[in-house]
């Protein structure tokens, strides 16, 4: 019995949670989400664009070519349909009447581009590079010279000293995501293990149950069934995402995005097990359900901090956290996704926070163990500290008294 107590007990927690209605809707809900924002971006990148352009004049007519041109390049799911007309008048009216998404027209400075009440981003985009190219081409030959000798040196890139621009911007959105998958699981399956603690507390039935296996199983069992809930849910949002990348304009970054994410589920499982144990000593702590609020406030107040170092820190207070636990299990995914840790960091970093989290798990033992069969109330962390853990005996005696006592006895 005792060598798979822990195992009943995990057990016991994820059937209790794939049988509460508010956690299997709750998954499917954000799922749905997930898969509907990636749905409605490949169904936009997929969707082609139609602009009618009316020209009044032949230079005109000749410009709106280079626009067409241009537009078509930048974007194959753009088409733009070149017309004529025969005056200003009815170009404007074209424009007006909705046959027409601009006007494209010479002024005294320039082009104009009229639209009835506004101008496409994209196909302003496009007629600015065309004309500002067939502008230095017509100048630069006016003046005996080539285009290429007027812009020379011009030219203007980006760049950072560490990875590149594109898997820099890639790895902060993932990152965001990876961030706040950590956060939703500490708050989702560690608010709900110290409130299944204390209910079980408040109940007396955990004097029943520590007659039978000890506390270090009971709790052992609840990390680990919360655990593997929480790792499976975390492994249904990112199989989503992955899915959903492949059918958006960033499935070529699939490959680096897949070998962070390994990173993450490492430090993901050995993280949140560290913090699951600090939430089953905030429900141990309290006496109430009322009372989680108070005991579990710290903890409360480090999931922020790791969420929002996360997202805020940057340069060498990043690389510092990245190694300091349980800050370490989101940041340090983050860096490798970015480029900027080798793999001997991540290496150093897990090692840091398996070293953390086993000193963590037994002074957490200790604290349940000796806090989780007081009822006369809320517990401070030094009280359980100090308090003399009870003996089986006398705990095996209180708890029979109680059932089989009649009431003027108890």
């Amino acid at each position: 019995m005792k060598s798979t107590a822990w195992m009943i007990v995990a057990r016991r927690e994820i059937v209790s949670k794939l049988t509460d209605r508010a956690f299997v809707f709750g998954t499917l809900g954000l799922i749905a989400i997930l898969a509907a924002v990636f749905g409605v971006q490949a169904f936009v990148a997929s969707k082609a664009t139609e602009y009618a352009v009316v020209t009044s004049s032949s230079a005109a007519q000749q410009m709106a070519r280079e626009v067409k041109s241009a537009a078509e390049a930048a974007d194959d799911k753009t088409t733009v349909k070149l017309t004529t007309v025969g005056d200003d008048a009815a170009a404007s009216a074209a424009v007006k009447d909705d046959d027409a998404t601009a006007w494209l027209h010479q002024s005294d400075d320039g082009w104009i581009l009229t639209g009835r009440d506004e101008v496409p981003g994209d196909l302003t985009s496009a007629a600015t590079d065309a004309i500002r190219d067939a502008t230095l081409n017509t100048n630069s030959a006016a003046a005996g010279t080539t285009v290429t000798e007027l812009t020379r040196g011009s030219d203007v890139t980006t760049g950072i000293l560490e990875g590149d621009a594109d898997r820099a911007g890639v790895a902060k959105a993932v990152g965001f995501a990876l961030a706040m998958m950590f956060y939703l699981a500490s708050f989702t399956f560690g608010l709900a293990l110290a409130n299944s603690v204390v209910e079980e507390k408040a109940s007396r039935i955990v004097e029943i149950i520590t007659t039978k296996i000890s506390v270090r199983e009971l709790l052992a069992g609840k990390v680990m069934g919360n655990l593997a809930l929480a790792f499976a849910q975390m492994a249904l949002f990112v199989g989503v995402g992955l899915i959903g990348l492949t059918f958006t304009e960033y499935d070529r970054f699939l490959p680096m995005i897949s070998g962070a994410v390994g990173w993450f589920v490492i430090f993901f499982v050995v993280g949140f097990g560290l913090v699951a144990c600090l939430w089953a000593v905030a429900g141990a702590l309290a006496s109430r359900t009322e009372d989680v609020q108070s005991t579990s406030t710290p903890l409360t107040m480090l999931t922020m901090a790791m969420f929002f170092a996360a997202l805020l820190v940057d340069g060498t207070a990043k690389t510092v956290l990245s190694f300091v636990p349980p800050f370490s299990s989101i940041i340090m995914p983050m860096r490798v996704l970015e480029g900027t840790a080798p793999w001997w960091q991540a290496l150093v970093a897990l090692a840091i926070l398996l070293l953390t989290a086993g000193l963590i798990v037994r002074a957490a033992a200790r604290l349940y163990q000796r806090s989780l069969l007081q009822t006369q109330g809320r517990l401070s962390i030094r009280q359980a500290w100090s308090t003399p853990p009870e003996s089986s005996l006398r705990r095996t005696y209180r708890t029979v008294r109680r059932v089989i006592a009649p009431p003027s006895v108890r």
